[in-house]
């Protein structure tokens, strides 16, 4: 599906086509063309109206492209990457590319439909006229700002589940292996995108690139420091999760060693007792201790709890219980 805004004389309107006319650089128009899940015969639009470079434009079909910035004759060619809209805790996350074609009187932008933040700016282009009068630089200022903002809720989320999972690894009750290598697993996704969406949003902040002003790049610094926070986050994120692997596996075998300690201690224990038990249960004669038949059993049950207690206090004294 193709949206076109164009802005002109203080008011922005939605059109059904693009005029070539529009995209002179001397023209005063400011042209937005929002392509969302476009279909093949949509893509030649990039083709045949805008005369994109082949290279960018097969970039821009692509289903995954990592963040990067390349600069072409008469435009800038960007992607960037958003975060899902739908992603939980329990189900993670996953990313979706953007792709931007800035000029200097208009942008293009290409994605699979699923972006809420260009759903959000496109319903707002409509209703206020400064976000095109602006320029397509400023337009796509916005849209990076808030794609960027959307990634505060997931670290945020991934935070509550590292400290939930830091708490359980101390008490070392249960296996967090899985749980853990799956949560460092999504960090590294992340990684694998904030770090190049960093050194992207960089570019454009260190102005690299004419098209991009003074202005727009402190606007572009500000959300490049956004990113850079983001991103040390999901390293130290990274680094504690590490920790909570090695603390529950620690943890695991500190409590597997005490249950150890008590099953050899009644080990212990047990096995005068059983030789005792042993001997006088043999059908011969053996020596009897004072007293009838009946004593018998009184004498050999008072010297076990007698062994008993003095081997559990030889072990207190050492220490071992």
């Amino acid at each position: 599906m193709i949206a076109i805004y164009v802005h002109d004389g203080g008011a922005t309107r939605q059109q059904d086509h693009v005029d070539p006319a529009w995209l002179d650089p001397s023209s005063a128009m400011k042209l937005w063309v929002d392509l969302a899940a476009p279909t093949d015969t949509e893509f030649q639009l990039l083709n045949d109206v805008f005369h994109f470079h082949p290279l960018s434009v097969d970039d821009a079909r692509s289903a995954l492209q990592f963040p990067k910035v390349e600069q072409y004759p008469n435009y800038l060619y960007l992607v960037l990457h958003g975060i899902d809209s739908q992603a939980t805790p329990t189900r993670g996350f996953s990313t979706r590319d953007v792709d931007f074609f800035i000029g200097r009187n208009f942008v293009v932008t290409v994605h699979d439909g699923s972006s809420r933040t260009i759903e959000r700016m496109r319903q707002a282009c409509a209703q206020y006229e400064r976000l095109l009068s602006e320029g397509p630089v400023s337009l796509v200022h916005r849209i990076v700002d808030s794609m960027v903002e959307n990634y505060r809720p997931v670290t945020e989320a991934l935070e509550e589940r590292l400290d939930a999972l830091e708490g359980r690894a101390l008490a070392g009750r249960s296996q967090l292996v899985g749980q853990v290598m799956k949560v460092k697993r999504e960090l590294a996704q992340m990684r694998r995108v904030l770090i190049p969406q960093r050194d992207a949003i960089g570019r454009l902040a260190r102005r690299e690139f004419p098209i991009v002003s003074d202005e727009m790049a402190y606007r572009f610094r500000d959300v490049y420091d956004h990113v850079v926070r983001l991103a040390e986050e999901v390293i130290l994120f990274q680094d504690r999760m590490t920790g909570v692997l090695e603390v529950n596996l620690a943890s695991v075998s500190n409590r597997l060693n005490q249950i150890m300690k008590v099953l050899t201690v009644m080990s212990t224990i047990f096995l005068p007792l059983t030789v005792l038990t042993g001997m006088w249960g043999m059908n011969i004669d053996l020596p009897h201790f004072p007293g009838g038949a009946g004593a018998q059993f009184w004498w050999i049950s008072a010297i076990m709890v007698a062994v008993s207690g003095a081997m559990l206090v030889v072990f207190r004294l050492n220490k071992w219980i």
